[in-house]
């Protein structure tokens, strides 16, 4: 079985396992007392972050171990929320933000906050001008990731956080996916990171809050971690995830450089072997492992079904995944199609053979799911005379709508409409998505007695 999907956690680093394995008998104690025990396990945990504050490029003292990423991000936005209170109530984040950070917003939100997103390009990123025009004079705290996690797009986190000083404005920046790679470069103001992203284990996460920062920690006051992370503090966990951040630092340079060329050659090899392909992300500011592309007419959870039964685990943004049955968020802010859709995230050290295997067996599964739901398989049929037809689509979901209009729009001649039916929310997504594929018009969105009517104009 070949794991391609280290962007949701990295195999357990073999420094990582070594530094576990013995910490578990010299890091059980409480750090904070003053036997024996007690004085071993402080200086292991002081070790850690100091080992740690080194890889991030912070003091020592401005970072704390969290019980996860997630909890990490939780604690930085509403502590450094609750700190600027004064300042105003305003939050900024990327519209592809990691779902923690969006869970964030919501409860902000909801308890009377204002949030502003902001929008991406295609490629992902989202651009320095559009922070700075989001910024007021109540703007409590901004909000971007280092990296996306699910297309891999670097973001301007240096020009960002450039911006936000100039106004005063701190910046969190979620280095969860990065960090393993470098430094977060830039003057930001807090960052959050997650052990099992980098091959350290789960259940342990970074929270940095730079010196001059206003952080007022919510919730019961825990005198542990300086008041930031309640709870004992997992002593092996942290050892072992610093231990493996600073093991795959210094593998970087070869390995990163590795993995990029291995992502470049899936690249330029899907559009080529599969058709109807859209590689999604920025084609050159993005991380070493990721490359991402959706498959036009393919439902995504079958298309990773059909992969893992060929023996590789890759990961989805597809709408149609048993656990959401909702668009990913990232690829709708994108706008590229959000249907069959398939993330490779590379971990270290895999083998170019499993890479080209992949490669090899890509086709064959697509065509398989294809075939099921009866995509179209030929060039467009000699257009009949009439200008204009309608497709019921209604109670069918991904991506069957977009299905459903591939095989008759050549039925119409150049000028004439095809008007799909449809209450499928992803249809909204992935047909005007179509179309930018495949040189169409989208004319838009009109009402219908039952879902919407999508109107496309066939100019090709």
């Amino acid at each position: 079985m070949s794991y391609f999907d280290a962007a949701s956690a990295a195999p357990l680093h073999p420094v990582a396992r070594q530094a576990l394995q013995a910490s578990l008998d010299e890091g059980w104690a409480d750090p904070a007392r003053l036997y024996r025990e007690g004085r071993r396990a402080r200086l292991l945990l002081d070790a850690a972050r100091e080992a740690a504050a080194d890889a991030v490029g912070c003091r020592p003292d401005e970072l704390v171990f969290t019980s996860s990423g997630t909890r990490a991000v939780h604690s930085g936005i509403a502590g450094a929320l609750a700190g600027r209170r004064r300042a105003g109530r305003h939050l900024i984040v990327s519209a592809v933000e990691h779902s923690s950070v969006l869970h964030s917003a919501e409860v902000h939100e909801s308890a009377g906050g204002s949030v502003t997103q902001v929008p991406v390009s295609r490629t992902g990123a989202a651009s320095p001008s559009a922070y700075a025009a989001a910024l007021r004079p109540d703007t409590a705290l901004a909000c971007l990731q280092s990296a996306n996690h699910e297309v891999g797009t670097e973001q301007p986190v240096a020009a960002v956080a450039q911006e936000c000083r100039a106004t005063g404005v701190p910046l969190l920046v979620d280095g969860a996916q990065s960090l393993g790679w470098g430094r977060v470069e830039g003057d930001w103001s807090l960052l959050t990171a997650s052990a099992h992203k980098w091959g350290g284990p789960s259940g342990v996460g970074l929270l940095v809050v730079r010196k001059g920062v206003r952080f007022a920690p919510q919730g019961p006051v825990d005198e542990r971690e300086s008041g930031r992370a309640a709870g004992f503090e997992n002593i092996p966990g942290i050892v072992a995830a610093a231990a493996s951040l600073r093991a795959v630092r210094a593998e970087v340079a070869v390995e990163g450089a590795r993995l990029r060329e291995l992502t470049d050659r899936i690249r330029l090899r899907v559009p080529e072997l599969v058709p109807d392909v859209e590689v999604v992300g920025d084609p050159d500011r993005r991380l070493p492992g990721i490359v991402t592309f959706s498959c036009l007419y393919v439902d995504g959870e079958a298309l990773l079904h059909e992969l893992d039964r060929a023996g590789f685990s890759v990961s989805s943004g597809s709408s149609c995944t048993s656990s959401t049955l909702t668009p990913s968020h990232v690829l709708e802010a994108m706008g590229v199609l959000t249907e069959g859709n398939v993330r490779v995230s590379l971990p270290p050290g895999v083998p170019a053979a499993d890479v080209d295997r992949f490669l090899s067996v890509l086709p064959g599964a697509v065509s398989a799911v294809r075939e099921k739901l009866g995509a179209p398989v030929a060039p467009a049929r000699t257009p009949a005379v009439t200008d204009s037809i309608v497709v019921n689509a209604l109670g069918r979901r991904c991506p069957i709508p977009v299905i459903e209009l591939a095989k008759v729009i050549g039925d119409v001649p150049v000028g004439g409409t095809v008007r799909v039916l449809a209450d499928d929310e992803a249809a909204r997504l992935d047909i005007p998505a179509w179309c930018e594929m495949r040189g169409q018009e989208y004319v838009g969105e009109e009402p219908a007695d039952h879902g919407s009517a999508y109107v496309v104009r066939r100019v090709s």
